[in-house]
């Protein structure tokens, strides 16, 4: 029994390297081409940021039209639908510093109007593709002014009609998502106050009348939550 085990074990270590021999090789398949995840970028979610930019007065005005320097903070909410549709509603402060050096009168006297502080609630619109977005935005506006009449240096009695610190704002940018949770904009906004007439006061200021708007640009970064980033599709 042990002669024909060995010989039975012989006859297979023979019969395998026969038997590999007549087996086809494997045939070569080229390995499928890599394609690389799709990109999806999503605008849906809460922000939060900061902004710096310039302020312009309008021409027609009691306010110097001089550039001044503006900085502020801004937060919202934005919803991407269908597919490439953007809609949200933003509020927003600016600070801008006392610069301003009024309209003198030819009987000589000044009338300053200085806005320091603007603030709105916008609703905003915006079509996107891929991490770009262009919007549109408009809404409520507010600022903080003072409003003053003086004739050589000496403040002045006077009394003024419209003088308002609630308007509207109209405006538009585009904004950029450059990084994980970070996005950048430039945007362009206007703000329009109504305007002012002088009622009593000196006799070269009386009834003058003067707009109350402001062109402004920015720039600005917003951190958004609940934005991880572009995240890859599944394939």
């Amino acid at each position: 029994m042990k002669k024909f085990l060995l010989g039975a074990a012989a006859l297979l270590a023979l019969a395998a390297p026969a038997a590999a021999a007549d087996i086809p090789p494997r045939p070569y398949t080229k390995a499928p081409a890599y394609t690389p995840p799709q990109v999806v970028y999503n605008w849906t979610g809460f922000y939060i940021g900061g902004h710096v930019g310039g302020a312009f007065a309008g021409d027609n005005t009691f306010q110097s039209s001089d550039a001044r320097f503006l900085g502020g903070v801004q937060g919202g909410f934005d919803y991407q639908f269908a597919p490439n549709w953007v809609m949200g509603l933003e509020a927003q402060y600016s600070w801008l510093p006392t610069n301003n050096n009024g309209v003198l009168f030819p009987g000589g006297t000044l009338v300053t109007s200085n806005t320091d502080q603007l603030g709105s609630v916008t609703g905003r619109i915006g079509y996107t593709w891929g991490p770009a977005l262009v919007y549109a935005k408009g809404g409520y506006a507010w600022r903080n002014s003072d409003f003053g009449v003086s004739v050589a240096g000496v403040p002045t009695a006077f009394t003024t009609t419209g003088n308002n610190k609630d308007g509207y704002t109209v405006g538009g940018g585009l904004e950029y998502l450059f990084a994980p949770n970070w996005s950048a904009k430039a945007e362009y906004q206007y703000y329009n106050f109504g305007s002012t007439t002088v009622t009593a006061g000196p006799a070269d200021v009386l009834g003058a009348r003067g707009r109350n708007d402001e062109h402004t640009v920015k720039l600005g970064v917003n951190y958004r939550f609940g934005w991880g980033g572009p995240t890859a599709s599944r394939y």
